[in-house]
């Protein structure tokens, strides 16, 4: 007899996937081995990080599935919008669906017995999967969002795992005393004070003087328009939307790609996505340059103060993260020699650009984000070859 858990595992592989990002919920423990046995696995801290490095892996080629718990879709739909309904960009999502079945945690119940509703009033496409004897209907929504280039969830309850035998959660060995668990940590701290004496623009232009066949991802709004006009590439890809996700988009494009990957991303989406540095540091491909523009102002909506400006440092928080070679810099010189050291050592980076606010009149992108998304995604393709 084939337990529900083994039947999901040979559903994913018959669908070609080849990444499946995960956070973790009581009901699917026994599930959650079984992926980590038989698929490439990232351990998220964060759904909407998922988003964006499942959006970067299918970018470069890839098949990527989300497996999560439903109490997850509330933190995922402006980035599900934003990034896969507005650019075409399929994700099948496993949903662990709490709430509605023998649910004993009353905070789960509110979300889960509206999701049907909430996902349909989003546009987003979804499969109920009530019981064991449904759960081949998994194949169909793998298939679906592929083929069709959306999202589509499947909502599996706990149901559908109530008759199996699977014991994979036990045999994994997992600790029965945690707290004797070795733990490390590893921080170096320089202290630096850099005067800002360039704009944005200037560092974005200077990296892009220096680009030729690498890879890029840019932050939304000002940024975007900025490098288009400094230095239009197939090889850029734009965001429209989901702000905070550059830096797990470019993740997941480097996992899956050889080229190096630079992702322009800047203080105000990286403050509102911290979870992003600690899943890129965990992975650490070799292959990422974070540029983190740093003008201490949310720069696309007016210049308003971000915590950077006086209260956080991009530098050190990376390396609390866990990003070992990170470097401060505040003029283009610097930058564009720290920038070409950190192509050259081939290894997980971080610079951190001290910049003046403000923004130039760069035009706007003429090209829809389905159309750059393709553009984008058609060049991948043809680096392969």
């Amino acid at each position: 007899m084939v337990n529900p858990e083994e039947e999901v595992i040979a559903i994913m592989k018959r669908a070609g996937v080849d990444l499946v990002a995960t956070l973790p919920c009581d009901r699917i423990k026994n599930l959650l081995p079984l992926v980590s046995k038989y698929f490439p696995e990232i351990k998220l801290t964060r759904e909407e990080n998922g988003v964006g490095i499942c959006a970067g892996f299918y970018l470069a080629g890839g098949k990527p599935v989300m497996l999560i718990q439903s109490t997850g879709l509330g933190n995922m739909i402006n980035a599900l919008e934003s990034l896969n309904v507005t650019c075409k960009i399929p994700l099948p999502i496993l949903a662990s669906w709490r709430g509605v079945y023998k649910e004993a945690i009353e905070a789960q119940v509110p979300l889960g017995v509206h999701l049907p509703a909430i996902l349909e009033g989003a546009g987003l496409a979804y499969t109920i999967i009530d019981e064991a004897e449904k759960l081949s209907r998994i194949e169909d929504v793998i298939l679906d969002a592929f083929e069709n280039s959306r999202p589509h969830i499947a909502l599996i309850s706990p149901k559908a795992w109530e008759a199996s035998c699977c014991c994979a959660w036990q045999d994994a060995g997992m600790p029965e005393k945690p707290e004797v668990m070795e733990r490390t940590c590893s921080f170096s701290l320089t202290k630096e004070v850099l005067k800002p004496v360039m704009l944005r623009n200037d560092a974005i232009c200077a990296v892009a003087s220096e680009l030729d066949g690498e890879i890029t991802v840019t932050n939304l709004g000002v940024p975007c328009k900025e490098l288009y006009a400094c230095k239009d590439r197939e090889l850029n890809f734009y965001m429209f939307g989901s702000m905070g996700l550059v830096s797990s988009i470019g993740m997941g494009i480097a996992l899956r790609s050889e080229k190096t990957v630079v992702a322009f991303d800047g203080d105000g989406s990286l403050l509102m996505n911290p979870n992003a540095l600690l899943e890129i540091a965990k992975e650490a491909p070799e292959n990422l340059i974070i540029i983190a523009l740093d003008n201490g102002a949310y720069g696309s909506t007016g210049s308003q103060e971000t915590c950077a400006l006086r209260y956080i440092d991009l530098d050190i928080l990376a390396n609390a993260c866990g990003i070992r070679n990170t470097a401060k810099v505040n003029t283009t010189e610097g930058l564009v020699e720290t920038f070409k050291k950190s192509r050259a050592m081939k290894e997980l980076s971080l610079i951190h650009v001290i910049l003046k606010p403000g923004n130039t009149n760069a035009p706007n992108i003429p090209m829809s984000p389905e159309e750059a998304t393709k553009r984008f995604k058609k060049a991948l393709e043809a680096k392969k070859h």
